[in-house]
């Protein structure tokens, strides 16, 4: 059957838009621990707070998260309060970590250059610590009130699909974001961002979008085309690199021996079970065949000699540029100091309260699996 293909909506017509969608947030809007009610002043620390945990992260791993920090510190000024070693404990498994060391900075900073009082405007705002134009956007217009076009991956699905442009992101953004600035109004801008926000978290969704509920079909380019299911499109991905590694598991009278990488690069500040460098693949691709030799190179990295034992298997983790595979030795020993000083003992009791990242975790399960139900804890 041969699709009867109407001409789309002019983009001068989009300014329908904000008014529907206003209107339908009214409605509908998502209850979120971090958004002002109906009637309510938005609190500029939270709005900030959640913006920060939310950067590539989903509302769902973010709600616990989120109501922990307030309930520990309850305002930007107790946040600034609080020693780094708190906050990233209380932040670990929520990833990204530079994000935390910089809004820890950014709290020290509101508070003690700005009064407590978070800047009301764009610029001001993106000369803070882990602030950057979207961040800034988002709080200028949600906490303030201010006219600020905010464009999150939500954003960019809906307006790809309004204005239907082909252009493959990420390369099509700058005309995302152009097209984005045409549809915010004056006022109730914050409203508007949520709105948008909202709209493609529940109902214009990256598959199989609920086009007959949206409150703006009537006007949106790509479902008069039935282009729908092909935008926003993607350039093709250069497939990750792979790294691998391995980490030593030792434990001493129910304590397991940890250490603190560098403040500076990945996984700064955090946590980890001493290991070696993370490599290109140690032996043709995969960690799963390393010979006795191979095993033999690895022990030079180990925090003490001791009787290793190479558990089977092996951890995966991906991060942004790379994949990891990590194998895993563990050994026990009576011995109460380690040489180097870098690191010391923990007691496994009470593992779930480190600033452990998720690759370390899964590395703690994998070297004791009775660790996933103190992780479960958080």
């Amino acid at each position: 059957m041969t699709r009867t293909v109407k001409k789309a909506p002019k983009t001068r017509e989009k300014s329908a838009a904000s008014r529907k969608l206003l209107a339908w947030y009214d409605a509908h809007a998502r209850v979120l621990p971090w958004r002002a009610r109906k009637g309510e002043r938005a609190d500029p620390y939270r709005v900030w707070l959640s913006e920060i945990m939310l950067q590539q992260t989903t509302v769902a791993t973010v709600g616990p998260y989120f109501t922990g920090f307030l309930q520990r510190w309850p305002t930007v000024e107790a946040l600034a309060a609080a020693p780094q070693e708190e906050v990233m404990k209380a932040w670990a498994g929520l990833g990204y970590y530079a994000r935390a060391r910089n809004m820890h900075a950014c709290a020290r900073t509101i508070s003690s250059e700005y009064g407590g009082k978070f800047p009301e405007e764009t610029e001001g705002l993106e000369r803070l610590p882990g602030i950057g134009p979207y961040t800034a956007a988002a709080i200028a217009a949600i906490a303030f009130g201010r006219r600020a076009t905010v464009v999150d991956g939500n954003v960019e699905r809906v307006v790809a699909r309004l204005f239907d442009i082909e252009t493959p992101l990420p390369k099509a953004k700058p005309e995302i974001r152009e097209c984005a600035d045409t549809l915010t109004p004056q006022k109730r801008a914050g409203d508007f961002a949520q709105a948008m926000m909202d709209l493609g978290a529940t109902l214009c969704t990256p598959r199989a979008p609920a086009c007959n509920r949206c409150p703006i079909n009537d006007l949106c380019d790509a479902r008069v085309r039935g282009t729908e299911g092909l935008r926003p499109g993607r350039a093709a991905k250069k497939p990750k690199p792979k790294r691998t590694g391995a980490c030593f598991w030792l434990t001493r009278n129910g304590h397991v021996w940890l250490r603190r990488r560098p403040e500076k690069g990945l996984l700064g500040g955090m946590m980890e079970a001493p290991g070696t460098d993370w490599v290109p693949p140690l032996c043709h691709g995969t960690v799963t065949k390393l010979s006795q030799k191979d095993l033999a190179a690895l022990y030079p990295w180990a925090p003490v000699a001791a009787d290793w034992r190479l558990i089977p298997g092996f951890v995966t983790h991906s991060f942004t540029h790379f994949d990891l595979e990590l194998v895993v030795l563990a050994a026990a020993t009576r011995k109460k100091l380690v040489p180097g000083g870098d690191g010391r003992w923990v007691p496994l009791a009470e593992l779930h309260a480190e600033a452990l990242p998720t690759v370390m975790r899964k590395v703690a399960m994998h070297a004791m699996p009775e660790t996933g139900a103190l992780f479960a804890k958080r």
